[in-house]
């Protein structure tokens, strides 16, 4: 089941916890780190986390947490959880009308990360987070608000959804590739919408999409 972003730093930070202390912190120590003020927030998450299958609580201790996934044979591998991700967020990203190359936009979410587990994301450089605008690719189950992780590259395959930017209008739009010929065809997910045709020496490919995030919490 997926996890929030919230809930994916929660269990990163009860990891390192564990692997500096040997044992598991204190609800409240969870939320200074975290930067939740609220024990009634932080226990609201580790009760999802219970339910996804990540941790097991005991009410009856302070410090009554325990990683599902630590071995308890193996004191050299003392955690299989796989790491976080800190991908930057870029700004939006439009599933619709073209808007201003996000390069070109006052990002709202300078300095801000997505943090995401490694085993949902390809390994290496060139990721960047975009925040979608528009309702053309809802039938890709992309939704307005829906975060797109991307891989930053200049090539795509057909069919891939990628990151294109229009040159002679300097706008940016999220759509599925199809070139054809002298021209490409950025082909909406959602039929109220036509497809977008674009002389192909006027397009450029500013990544492809590699992972859809929603934040639910």
């Amino acid at each position: 089941m997926t996890l929030s972003e919230r809930q994916l730093r929660i269990l990163d930070f009860i990891r390192k916890y564990i692997e500096e202390n040997d044992y598991p912190p204190t609800i409240r120590e969870i939320g200074k780190a975290v930067g939740i003020p609220s024990t009634s927030v932080v226990k609201y998450n580790l009760e999802r986390l219970q339910e996804k299958g990540h941790i097991e609580r005991s009410g009856e201790v302070s410090r009554g947490l325990r990683l599902k996934s630590r071995p308890s044979s193996s004191p050299d591998t003392r955690n299989a959880m796989p790491r976080v991700v800190e991908i930057p967020k870029l700004g939006v990203i439009s599933a619709g009308t073209p808007l201003a190359a996000f390069g070109q936009q006052e990002d709202p979410f300078a300095g801000e990360t997505l943090a995401l587990t490694e085993d949902l994301v390809p390994r290496g450089q060139g990721l960047y987070a975009l925040q979608v605008k528009g309702d053309s690719m809802i039938d890709a189950l992309v939704f307005d608000g829906d975060w797109v992780i991307i891989l930053h590259q200049n090539t795509a395959q057909r069919g891939d959804m990628v990151v294109a930017w229009i040159k002679d209008k300097e706008e940016t739009t999220l759509k599925y590739y199809f070139p054809e010929g002298p021209v490409v065809r950025l082909q909406p997910a959602n039929p109220t919408y036509q497809p977008i045709r674009v002389p192909a020496e006027q397009l450029e490919i500013q990544g492809k999409v590699v992972a859809i995030v929603r934040q639910l919490a």
